[in-house]
């Protein structure tokens, strides 16, 4: 027996039953009911959005929440007292993860955090709220093949567009803002009532402008609504935070503090999900859930008579799964866990979104009032800034997050060699030489190349079309340390990564194994948009300002090898938006869910979060991760009303 199946046998020795008390909160299992109709594994932004719904919709019938973290505040990413650049002392708990060494990126390893903590990402975040194209949802579609097309339940564009709609509040700004700052917006877009804010913060800094004029002179045009399915171009983005107040919009509010109390809704926190149980085999329905206290290591089974939710994110649901023995047959056999379930598609397809910077310095002197640097050089600012933010409603610096502005173009837009890119990306589909650049325990799953083929083929479609963007770049201010960079972001890239449990230590956070350039075509788009954004220093608005290249340089960017060196020494690996781990595709396409987000084989057992998606989508996750969990809902309450 292996160490992992010996751990987990002698973990489950411990279980045992447990008499019931009511309440929402709950810490211990004493507290808990005798089972429960719905249990979802995960207190994340779409964990906690299911669960809001099916209790609201079903009053009769019980729903428990299991949440490794804690309830806890959750400031936003740029609250007093803190500067432009330090994190906020007291933010939520976080899990932070390092992957291996990444070999094809110099051994660089990425830095990768997700929330731990009622509420998930959605407390940690950026609170940068923008929501993917319509061409990244018809990919998902198209990825699926015609199985997935022609259904009941799609997840193309029009079928997600009305969940974006209902998952938020969005709020307009004041008319002495909209003046000051230009914004602009389309209500179309939005329209729901659900308690997760989102609207444009009432401040800038002064040199926003800066960059902004200067995309417009690259002949990048600003789009009214970028949240409508539309979004080729210069973009606001609204802002994850309540429009009164200020402060951090998140599901531990919207989905769980803001809907109590509701005698049907319990939540346990600081418990962790080891595995869900089929007692009689995948056939019958549901599993139960093996639970351990992470006060005392006791481990209990909590009895589930609907389904099983499992909404622990893109990096935690792969190991409940590969736990549960449901996942790669030979890396089941190596971690010495029975095989429940061959899915080689759990906890492979990673995808994330990377990228280097390009960089500058200014000559001539900035004449603005107010930059970022007042926050630590200008004591009377930062006192002003605090009150602004306490006042009602809250205005000032504080307001404004991380940022709201960013570009987004598309790859034909940046180079007129995107043919031969697109060719590229097409001929490794078709000449089935892609498999090479899986990881090697999947170059001979036939499911998991069938699959990689169907998303490529997906993206070399995306890619082509000029109205679908495959670059961002976000930005406030120019200011050194926060500016004089435009960071690349690649947002489709083509290489896949794992998630895969911890061996040494099976209940421990997963090993992550990023592969960031392991597909040679993702230094081809690298490359692309690093020469189209040196584009921006040769503006007449960067050059009144003196604005001089410091990286990559004239030289490097002028020979290829050179360049791809500067992109692999300053690559970013990980901009916080792992995904795809559990993804939405048929089993024969290396899927671990279809449609209805069932888990293929498994009865009575769902996957709900980021993690379902098959491509990482061109946008930051939060919105996404909101909209999948009301659109899973829908599914699930339909289903059982049907019943």
């Amino acid at each position: 027996m292996g160490f992992l199946a010996a751990a987990l046998v002698s973990l489950a020795a411990l279980a045992g039953a447990s008499p019931v008390q009511h309440g929402s909160l709950k810490r211990q299992v004493s507290q808990l009911r005798d089972k429960y109709d719905f249990v979802v594994v995960g207190g994340g932004t779409s964990g906690l959005t299911v669960a809001d719904r099916l209790s609201a919709a079903f009053p009769a019938k019980t729903v428990l929440v299991i949440e490794y973290g804690d309830v806890h505040f959750a400031p936003g990413v740029f609250d007093p007292p803190t500067d432009w650049i330090t994190p906020a002392p007291d933010s939520a708990p976080a899990w932070s993860l390092t992957s291996l060494p990444n070999p094809d990126m110099g051994n660089k390893t990425a830095f990768v955090q997700a929330g731990q903590v009622v509420g998930g990402s959605s407390a940690v975040n950026g609170q940068f709220f923008d929501r993917p194209d319509r061409f990244d949802c018809d990919a998902w579609t198209e990825a699926g093949g015609p199985e997935f097309a022609q259904g009941d339940i799609t997840w193309s564009w029009s079928g997600m567009f009305p969940y974006f709609k209902k998952s938020v509040t969005f709020t307009e700004p004041t008319a002495d803002i909209v003046r000051q700052y230009n914004y602009t917006w389309d209500m179309s877009a939005y329209g729901g009532s659900t308690p997760i804010h989102s609207t444009y913060g009432p401040f800038q800094w002064a040199d926003q402008t800066v960059l902004g004029k200067a995309w417009m002179e690259m002949s990048i045009k600003p789009v009214k609504e970028c949240a409508g399915g539309d979004k080729e171009g210069i973009c606001w983005v609204p802002t994850s935070q309540h429009p009164v107040t200020g402060e951090r919009s998140h599901a531990g509010l919207g989905h769980y503090a803001d809907v109590q109390p509701r005698a049907n809704y319990d939540l346990l926190v600081q418990h962790q999900v080891v595995r869900v149980v089929y007692p009689k085999g995948t056939n019958t329905s549901p599993p139960l859930v093996e639970t351990r206290s992470l006060a005392d290591d006791h481990l209990f089974n909590v009895t589930v008579q609907g389904e099983v939710i499992i909404s622990a994110g893109a990096l935690h649901t792969p190991t409940v799964l590969q736990r549960s023995g449901i996942g790669p047959a030979s890396f089941l056999a190596s971690a010495g866990i029975p095989v429940v379930l061959d899915l080689p598609g759990v906890g492979s397809n990673l995808q994330d979104h990377a990228g280097p910077p390009v960089t500058w310095n200014y000559t001539q002197p900035y004449e603005f009032f107010p930059l970022p640097s007042e926050m630590t050089s200008n004591a009377t600012f930062k006192s002003d800034a605090i009150a602004a933010f306490n006042a009602t409603p809250a205005g000032g610096p504080y307001t404004l997050a991380g940022g709201n502005s960013a570009i987004y173009v598309s790859l034909p837009h940046m180079t007129p060699n995107y043919t031969t890119i697109v060719s590229k990306i097409r001929q490794m589909a078709t000449s089935n030489s892609a498999a090479s650049y899986l990881p090697p325990d999947l170059q001979s799953e036939s499911s998991i190349i069938a699959g990689y083929h169907a998303q490529l083929l997906a993206l070399a479609n995306l890619l082509s079309n000029r109205a679908a963007p495959s670059l961002e770049t976000p930005w406030a201010t120019s200011e050194f340390p926060a500016g004089t960079a435009a960071w690349s972001f690649l947002l489709h890239p083509l290489s896949r990564g794992t998630v895969r449990l911890n061996l040494t230590d099976p209940l421990a956070p997963p090993v992550l194994d990023y592969r960031a350039g392991s597909n040679p075509v993702d230094f081809d788009m690298h490359l692309a948009q690093v020469r189209y954004l040196r584009r921006l220093l040769e503006t007449p608005t960067m050059q009144q300002h003196g604005a001089t290249e410091t990286g990559p340089g004239a030289d490097v960017a002028g020979d290829d090898e050179a360049l791809v060196e500067y992109v692999k020494q300053q690559i970013v690996l990980s901009f916080m938006h792992p995904c795809c781990t559990a993804a939405m595709l048929p089993r024969n396409r290396g899927g671990v869910v279809g449609v209805d987000l069932k888990v293929h084989g498994a009865k009575g057992l769902r996957v709900v979060d980021i993690s379902v998606l098959p491509l990482v989508p061109g946008a930051h996750l939060s919105a996404t991760a909101y909209a999948v969990g009301e659109k899973a809902a829908d599914i699930i309450i339909r289903e059982w009303k049907g019943r």
